[in-house]
């Protein structure tokens, strides 16, 4: 009886292993494609590539958080050349790639509530740049 036992949970703790090596590892692929765009200046490049390291979200991982950071800046940079509209999708796209993410408790709380406020605030002044 202990056998059959120890072999699924030995199964299970492989399984979960992998599937842990195998999300750091496409997290890690996917923050460097957004350092490797944002090199280029390559803005959409850039900010697919953090968001998707943040949708393979992994608790204590830092490049959630350094991927959120670096989402921010674009947003922060785009706002300052006064490019409203990709101010405003660097901000919707952070809060949607927390919004994308499940654990025990919703991850990335803080940066949802700062994307809304900037979000709330920039929105009125695009519609009023529309023709």
């Amino acid at each position: 009886m202990a056998r059959p036992l120890i072999t699924i949970l030995t199964a299970l703790l492989l399984s979960m292993l992998l599937l842990i090596v195998n999300v750091n590892h496409r997290q890690k692929t996917q923050y460097l494609e957004g350092v490797k765009g944002e090199k280029a200046g390559d803005f959409m490049v850039a900010l697919t590539g953090y968001e998707s390291a943040i949708r393979m979200y992994l608790p204590f991982s830092s490049r959630v958080e350094a991927s959120a950071a670096r989402i921010w800046a674009l947003a922060e940079t785009a706002e300052r050349r006064g490019d409203v509209d990709q101010a405003l999708a660097a901000y919707r796209s952070l809060r949607s790639a927390f919004y994308g993410t499940r654990w025990l408790q919703q991850p990335g709380t803080d940066w949802i509530s700062r994307c809304d406020k900037k979000i709330a605030a920039l929105v009125p002044i695009r519609k009023g740049n529309q023709p």
